[in-house]
């Protein structure tokens, strides 16, 4: 029951929207470019503070010592770690530290392994906060896929681990394939933070004409319509992508 919530963005909304329907209205904390957590922009009185690391849509990695700063009593810091594991030795994760009063870490099995439809993950916490939590949970909250591939996925972390290494090698690609056509900023999960002047208009063009969908970011609070959120994929795709925009380009031009 918090009475001075604060989510931090640009950022993933949805832990907005569970405020709103249990009757709170979080104030939003908005970074602005190159979107890196400042401490003291955070409210003092907030008692709940939600943020991600690594950050969706903007791909920031926080250092894990800034986050810890904003760790106090009477307050519990809800780092959504969902993207995690595509950073290689997941070296700024806190899933480790029991000791930091509040801490909350949400983590993802479905984004690196590509099960999004078994919704599967899990939350760590100190153990009474953990039990305060469990007793608001839905009943039936995991089902037996998910707890299937729950159980593969941990008898093989080699294979996160791999992954993320590949991650970081195919994302350094799509980087450069893209920026002599768009601004492109540093990321740390398996997508792009891009900016065009006429993202909107880029967009439309890419589905229409080209068969290939990208994020607009406009619903991201701090990003406009011409921030665009581009998914790592492998060279081939890179290149396609990188192809369109230029054949786009050259058309706008007089």
């Amino acid at each position: 029951q918090p009475q001075h919530a604060a989510t931090v963005h640009p950022s993933f909304t949805e832990p907005e929207v569970a405020l709103a329907a249990a009757g709170h209205a979080p104030r939003r904390v908005i970074l602005g470019p190159p979107w890196t957590l400042d401490p003291a922009a955070i409210p003092g009185d907030a008692d709940l503070v939600v943020l991600g690391n690594p950050t969706n849509p903007t791909g920031v990695l926080h250092p894990r010592e800034t986050i810890q700063r904003l760790c106090r009593p009477g307050r519990v810091v809800a780092v959504d770690e969902a993207f995690m594991d595509f950073v290689p030795g997941e070296p700024e994760s806190l899933a480790h530290r029991g000791d930091l009063p509040g801490l909350v870490v949400l983590r993802s099995l479905t984004k690196l392994h590509a099960i999004p439809g078994l919704r599967a993950g899990y939350l760590l916490a100190a153990p009474e906060l953990a039990k305060t939590l469990r007793g608001h949970r839905p009943g039936w909250s995991v089902n037996a896929l998910a707890l299937a591939a729950a159980t593969a996925v941990a008898a093989h972390p080699e294979h996160a681990q791999r992954i993320a290494h590949e991650t970081a090698g195919l994302r350094a690609d799509l980087a450069t394939r893209l920026a002599p056509h768009l601004t492109v900023h540093p990321a740390n999960a398996n997508f792009l933070l891009a900016e065009h002047p006429s993202g909107e208009a880029l967009v439309q063009r890419l589905r229409a004409e080209h068969g290939i969908a990208v994020r607009p970011c406009h619903s991201f609070p701090g990003l406009t319509a011409n921030h665009l959120r581009i998914a790592v994929r492998t060279p081939a795709d890179h290149a396609r992508l990188a192809q369109a925009i230029q054949q786009i380009q050259q058309t706008q031009r007089p």
